[in-house]
Order: structure tokens, then sequence, then C-alpha cells
């Protein structure tokens, strides 16, 4: 919500008073929103919309050329309305573009310290006599600064400094019909006039004195002089000044591109793999052919009886201590008949079957 709050007087008496400002938020919204349109819109030309402050083109009635911007609009007489413009048909036709005046609360201090205006402009007919096309009034105290663009009837431009008794002629000239770009630029202690993108000349002592110099108003065609027919049109206003890439921008106005729609591909969705299990399942695992069961050793037959070995005469008495050298005479007496009988090698014969039918 936004409120005003207002002290009045009256005599020795004093009366505070608030009022909520309904109507005026209303159109501080509507405000704020043009301004976001025409950036969008201006940006859309490549033109510069940073420290844009006010436009003056197609939007104008018989004594009004509109801002549109809804902020700035210029005084107007004799002109008639064209496409993007005015054009100026009388010896006083002009437009009076006022940017800091106590008389309509009009404030904006900031233009006077940097300020670029650029505009269109075609010269119509050659003048009898040097004829203003374009210039910026700036003032401290009494006193007055002009700095502006004079067409001469030699078709030469002529510029207007501070300090100089007679408008210094530059290099360059003018014809009928033709289209140039022209633009003022104040850049702190700095003056510049251009045409074109190029400068015309610049005054570096413009602001003086510890009071710096306030920018009054902006006047195209006749202000104060006469003037010969003339069209200006898209008149940008900035709070800084341009360099001459962007004044080119201004200029040729080349539509940004608009990218198209990139077109939506459709992308198949890569088929998710079934999760596999650390060990795979049984079921997926084919079937592996049994493996051939190992044939069963078959049974060996029970090793036939050893006969009955005979008894063995009684070993002679120079024998003796030899059979007593085992300790048990039981076992190795057993073993003794084992080896001596033949028993190995039928045991050897039965292993080595076995074996074989393994």
């Amino acid at each position: 919500h936004l409120h005003l709050l207002q002290r009045s007087m009256n005599g020795e008496d004093s009366a505070l008073s608030l009022s909520r400002l309904t109507e005026e938020v209303s159109t501080i919204e509507s405000v704020l929103s043009t301004w976001a349109q025409k950036d969008i819109f201006f940006s859309s030309f490549s033109i510069p919309t940073a420290g844009l402050v006010a436009v003056l083109s197609d939007a104008a009635s018989d004594d009004t050329w509109y801002d549109e911007y809804l902020c700035l609009n210029a005084t107007v007489t004799n002109a008639k309305k064209v496409d993007d413009g005015l054009k100026l048909t009388e010896s006083n036709s002009g437009a009076m573009w006022l940017v800091n005046t106590w008389a309509n609360n009009v404030r904006h201090v900031s233009l006077s310290h940097n300020f670029t205006l650029v505009a269109t402009v075609t010269i119509e007919e050659a003048p009898t006599a040097d004829a203003p096309l374009l210039g910026a009034m700036l003032v401290k105290n009494n006193s007055s600064h002009t700095m502006g663009i004079l067409y001469t009837a030699n078709k030469t431009w002529e510029t207007i400094f501070k300090g100089e008794t007679k408008p210094k002629t530059e290099s360059g000239t003018w014809e009928l019909k033709k289209e140039y770009q022209v633009a003022l630029m104040l850049q702190g202690n700095k003056s510049s006039v251009y045409v074109d993108g190029k400068s015309l000349g610049e005054e570096e002592a413009l602001l003086t004195g510890e009071t710096p110099l306030e920018l009054l108003y902006f006047c195209f065609g006749a202000c104060d002089t006469k003037n010969s027919p003339m069209t200006v049109k898209n008149v940008f206003l900035y709070n800084r000044p341009l360099n001459p890439t962007e004044m080119t921008a201004i200029k040729k106005r080349i539509p940004v591109p608009t990218r198209a729609p990139e077109p939506q591909v459709k992308i198949a969705p890569n088929p998710i793999a079934p999760a596999v299990s650390a060990v795979p399942a049984v079921s997926a695992v084919p079937a592996v052919s049994a493996v051939p069961a190992v044939p069963a050793v078959p049974a060996v037959s029970a090793v036939p009886a050893v006969p009955a070995v005979p008894a063995v005469p009684a070993v002679p008495a120079g024998n003796e201590g030899t059979a007593r050298e085992t300790g048990d005479g039981g076992a190795n007496g057993d073993a003794g008949s084992v080896y001596g009988s033949g028993l190995l090698p039928l045991l050897l014969l039965l292993g080595l079957w076995g074996f074989a039918a393994a």
C-alpha cells in the first residue's frame, strides 16, 4: 500500500493528514508494466535499453509528442505527424522537450551530468541561412549554455559550443532527402556532437565552477530561430554515454532472430535388463547332461585262503640266535612265512587286476 502524509499550515495551527494512494499505485503498476514491454520490444531490434530514459516515436498529436515510456512528453508547434515522428513544415515549426523544470515537477537531474540523445533526421529543403537542427540548453543561475548542430545553405554541418563566438564548421556535407543519425552527448565535463557515428566536435570545459550546469531542455527545429522544413523520427534519450557500436545498433535496428523451437526428439526408452541374481536360478541354467556314473569297482573276490604253511623244520642249533633277534618272534616269524611262501606275487597280481578293472 502507498500512503501520502501531508502537513497543512493555517496561521499558527498545523495539521497532519494521511491519505491512501490507491489510484496512484494502479498507475505506477501500469507504467512499470509498460516499461518492461517497451524494453522487450526495443531489445528485439538490437536497440540497447540500459539507461534508456525516454523515446519519442510514433505517438503524437497536434501539440504533443508522447514519450513511449510515459514520462517525458515534448511540446510540438506547427508539425505534421508522419510515421515514427514529425515533419516540421513551417519556419517556426519545432518541438521542445523539457527534462528538468520546477513548474511541472519534471526532474531528471542525472541527465545534467551524462546523457546521449540520438535522433533520425531528414532535411527536406535547403535553408537560405543557417538553420537549427538539434540543440540542448543547459543553465546555471542566470547563465546558459547551448550545445547543438546546425545545417547551412552551403550544405555543411556546423556545431555550437559554449565559449565560441561563431559556430565552427566541420568537415562533411549533407544531402537533401537523406536520413542521418544525429547525436548530442554529455559525459561529465565534455560535450560532443555526432553525425552517423562520426564526431563533428567536442568541448572539454563545459562544466566549470562548483555548481554544475543543469540540463533544461532539448529542441528540435525552430525554438528561438527560424527553421527550414525537416523531418525528425525515433528519438532515444539515455542517461549515459553511448559507444559507436550502440549508436550503429540504434540506426540499423536489426531484428534479433528468434530461435525456432527445437524439435522434440523422441528417444525410445532403453529396455531395462532384468536384474541378474548373483547366483543364476536353477531354471535359467540349461540342464547339464548327467555325468556318466563311474562304474562301480567290481567286488574283489575273496583272497583265497593261504594254504597252511607246512611246519618249518626245526632250525639247526647254529641259527637259533637269529630267530631271537626280533624280540617278539611271532610277528617276524609270520612275515618271514609270507615272503618265504610266494604270497607276495599273488597279492601284487590281484592289485593290478583290480586297478585295471576300475
